[in-house]
């Protein structure tokens, strides 16, 4: 297997730090709005790469913060006049509801940033004890960039020409700003009543000792550095993010949990590309930016909307950048209503004989490997769905042709079980029983049927025009009516 590693640059063989069990760090949102599907397109991304990995039978324990402490969850929470927890407590619960819906398996570990202020404080204090740190005259904490010898690897920096003693205590910041970057930062005014008392040993004149205990609040990037480290502990196997945070956040992650563990933090680094609307990025600052109700509203009566949103984030190689359409948003509607279709044929189908063909064995066999390659080369995905989008024209043709066999009809089910392990956008239900059809309506059907045997051709046309009617589609087989959900 390998996996695009973005310290390197370059695609490399996949090996856990104790196969096979695989440590996933996933950056969560800053919670301060609702999400907009660019952060949902990223968690997607995450949630479909676990489950490749739980596919190719690699044990996964995903850890996924919730950052409720940074510049703009203080700044809207005072501007909204509520205390940062029941702000954040808000936004959180929106973000998590809004993974539900399209199908995100939640990570093994959520952690709200603001219940880790001792594994904080902890490795803070590490890093002023080994001289990685240091307290300012404007009394935050920093972090010396010079004394971490790979600072500036991940994101790619060169670093000849960035002045000494400069400091920056912004959350956020471009590369043109690259300095020491803040740990734990001085209350101020505006930060109302949102601040920790903290004490911390700090060199103090003739290089002593001395206790500080101030009005402090921790910087953004010490706090998912503390939440792997609880989790996870002193490394993980892949850190994942949008392509946003390799500078600063990540790299300021890799600099100041290695000057704390004195080992590689993660061996793998994975980016997920952009989400642009008209050729810009989706962003909150720019307003042009869709949350799901956003979506949900334009599109009130489709019931595959999530799905299609879903599946739409992931057919993509999970690296490049997109730009958001709503035709192709309506394309995988489409796409997904052709292959509910057929899933339903598939299980109406009604096979006469139990063998498998050998050139069916032999196309199946082609789809396995084929799906497994794709998975295993970087998560492939746009190949991975090709084999899908094969399979399903094969087993279309296969049953209009009414060639299946019962084994090979069971076989199709379970491929196609088997893409929805990891892409989880199927109907399952389809498979599970069907759906649930109201007794009135189940009635006509049985009435229909007997009206036909009776030659009574008027009542089963009036009868098949009240099922339509109401909403639900009639399909004639050998064995009777079948009723459908339209």
């Amino acid at each position: 297997m390998k996996i695009y590693n973005t310290l390197y640059r370059r695609k490399e063989e996949f090996k856990p730090l104790r196969f096979p069990q695989v440590k996933l760090y996933q950056c969560g949102p800053t919670v301060y709005n609702n999400a907009h599907i660019w952060n949902l397109k990223t968690s997607v991304v995450e949630d479909v790469v676990a489950r490749a990995l739980k596919y190719l039978w690699y044990q996964v324990t995903v850890t996924m913060n919730i950052t409720d402490i940074d510049d703009k969850t203080i700044r809207d929470s005072v501007a909204a006049g509520e205390t940062l927890k029941v702000f954040t407590e808000k936004y959180t619960e929106v973000f998590l509801d809004d993974l539900e819906k399209l199908w995100v398996d939640l990570p093994e570990n959520i952690t709200p940033i603001s219940g880790i202020i001792p594994e904080m404080v902890r490795m803070i204090q590490t890093m002023l004890n080994r001289g990685f740190a240091y307290l300012a005259d404007d009394n935050s904490i920093y972090f010396d960039v010079t004394k971490s010898k790979r600072y500036g690897q991940l994101a790619n920096l060169d670093l000849s020409g960035m002045k000494e003693s400069v400091r920056i205590d912004n959350d956020e910041y471009d590369k043109d700003s690259a300095a020491d970057f803040v740990l734990w930062k001085a209350w101020k005014s505006e930060d109302g009543d949102n601040y920790w008392e903290e004490s911390f040993e700090v060199k103090g004149e003739s290089w002593n000792k001395e206790s500080k205990t101030l009005k402090w609040r921790p910087g953004w990037h010490i706090e998912c550095s503390a939440c792997a480290m609880k989790h996870c502990g002193p490394q993980i196997d892949i850190h994942m993010g949008w392509e946003d945070l390799i500078f600063p956040h990540h790299q300021n992650e890799i600099a100041q949990t290695e000057a704390c563990t004195g080992k590689q933090f993660s061996k793998y680094w994975m980016h997920s590309g952009h989400l642009m609307v008209d050729g810009k990025k989706m962003s909150k600052s720019l307003w042009n930016f869709y949350t799901l109700r956003d979506l949900e509203e334009k599109y009130p009566n489709e019931p595959r909307l999530l799905r299609a949103i879903r599946m739409w984030f992931i057919n993509w190689l999970y690296r490049e950048q997109i730009n958001f359409s709503f035709p192709k948003l309506e394309q995988n509607i489409k796409t997904l209503q052709n292959i509910d279709e057929t899933c339903k044929r598939l299980v109406r189908y009604m096979a006469e004989y139990s063998w498998v063909r050998p050139e069916f064995r032999n196309y199946m066999q082609e789809v396995i490997q084929g799906y497994a390659v794709a998975l295993e080369d970087d998560f492939a995905f746009p190949e991975a769905f090709a084999i899908l989008f094969d399979f399903q024209s094969y087993i279309s043709k296969e049953i209009s042709e009414n060639t299946l066999t019962l084994d090979e009809q069971n076989a199709a089910v379970d491929m196609y079980m088997q893409f929805n392990e990891v892409f989880n956008i199927l109907d399952v239900s389809i498979f599970e029983g069907g759906e649930d059809i109201p007794e009135e309506i189940l009635h006509k059907a049985i009435a229909r049927d007997e009206a036909k045997i009776e030659k009574n051709y008027a009542l089963s046309d009036t009868l098949r025009d009240e099922i339509v009617a109401a909403g639900y589609k009639v399909i004639d087989t050998k064995q009777g009516t079948v009723v459908e959900k339209a």
